[in-house]
């Protein structure tokens, strides 16, 4: 049985070999992805069966049912999934374009440059009661150019005769702890309401999402996955190194620009709504990369539904492990992330 199925769309205008192994793997995974949303709508302080979500989703079930999934799960597992993927993708795209397998948004400093902006945004355009003097539409703008500022910021500075992992790493984390420094700079001159929203950023938590914000962020994802996905191609090229890349008529700093900005892009419409969730983009990308391969063409998508995943599934045991108090899911993913960036950095150090 052959495992690599030739596909051909038009006169050959678009042609690819489509692994049949790693299709199964990336339907397995989505099938597990789509378990624990749907477990994640039904736990809580309010248990709902099984049975009785699926009608509920489609405008039927108990009215006491929909109050609770519809208006106060729902928005809040969407945001949670909308997010992983976020994180996910950019993480994915980071560790290509700068071949580092370390490398993640919330390490190399892009989450904080994303977070000191939300915070200056609410903190600039708040009155004194606390309500915001602008649409909030305009809260995912000012997280991607908190973002884009970090990202050039430690790109420029890494730069030296070329792009060396150990010092992107180091300036990366040496920038994160500046933008935090600002941040909690912003919170303490900032109304004591919006001090308290930003303490929930810097953890990373979806408690209080809305359909608003979902209504936000949603095409905001779909849009930059999408063109993630175009973009997988040229990730791949880059990963062989820049001799490669340009015999092969690669635009290099073209590329990586694109690449930058769709990252940042992603990373800041996930902060903006659920804060600084680490190591996601850590993660989700090693263990897609462990399931199928490196090729960029299956690694974003697989990357995508992990991180949604997990997510998701840190915010399910932060409801349920203290209930009914509430734990942001930022911590049970920092709890996993951090001695796995440990881990890595002692394998990385191995090698050399």
């Amino acid at each position: 049985m052959k495992r690599f199925v030739p596909i051909r769309i038009g006169k050959n205008a678009v042609s690819f070999l489509l692994d049949k192994l790693t299709v199964l793997r990336v339907t397995i995974a989505l099938i597990v992805t789509v378990a624990v949303f749907l477990i994640s709508l039904g736990l809580g302080e309010v248990w709902v069966p099984p049975q009785e979500i699926i009608p509920v989703l489609f405008g039927g079930g108990d009215p006491f049912n929909q109050l609770i999934i519809r208006d106060f799960r729902l928005p809040r597992i969407l945001i949670a999934l909308l997010v992983g993927v976020a994180l996910a993708v950019a993480g994915a795209l980071l560790q290509g374009m700068v071949r580092n397998p370390l490398a993640s948004p919330d390490i190399i400093g892009i989450s904080g440059g994303a977070s000191v902006f939300v915070v200056g945004f609410l903190v600039l355009f708040s009155d004194s009661n606390g309500a915001l003097t602008v649409s909030i539409q305009w809260l995912p703008v000012a997280a991607f150019l908190g973002a884009l500022l970090a990202a050039v910021l430690v790109y420029s500075f890494s730069w030296k005769n070329g792009l060396s992992p150990v010092r992107l790493v180091l300036i990366g984390i040496g920038l994160s702890m500046f933008m935090n420094a600002c941040t909690t700079l912003l919170m303490l001159i900032g109304p004591i309401y919006r001090a308290s929203q930003a303490n929930i950023w810097i953890t990373g938590s979806v408690n209080g999402s809305t359909w608003g914000q979902v209504w936000i962020l949603f095409p905001w994802v779909l849009v930059l996955f999408i063109l993630s996905l175009f973009m997988a191609r040229h990730v791949n090229l880059l990963e062989l190194g820049e001799d490669v890349s340009k015999a092969m008529g690669s635009r290099i700093s073209k590329q990586r620009i694109g690449i930058l900005l769709l990252s940042t892009g992603l990373v800041g419409g996930s902060v903006a709504f659920a804060g600084g969730i680490g190591f996601v983009g850590l993660m989700a990308p090693h263990l897609a990369r462990k399931l199928i391969g490196s090729s960029y063409g299956s690694l974003i998508p697989m990357s995508a539904i992990i991180g949604a995943a997990l997510v998701m599934l840190a915010d399910l045991i932060g409801r349920l492990i203290a209930a009914p108090l509430e734990v942001p899911a930022g911590v049970f993913t920092a709890a996993i992330g951090a001695p796995y960036f440990i881990y890595l950095l002692f394998k990385e150090r191995s090698r050399k």
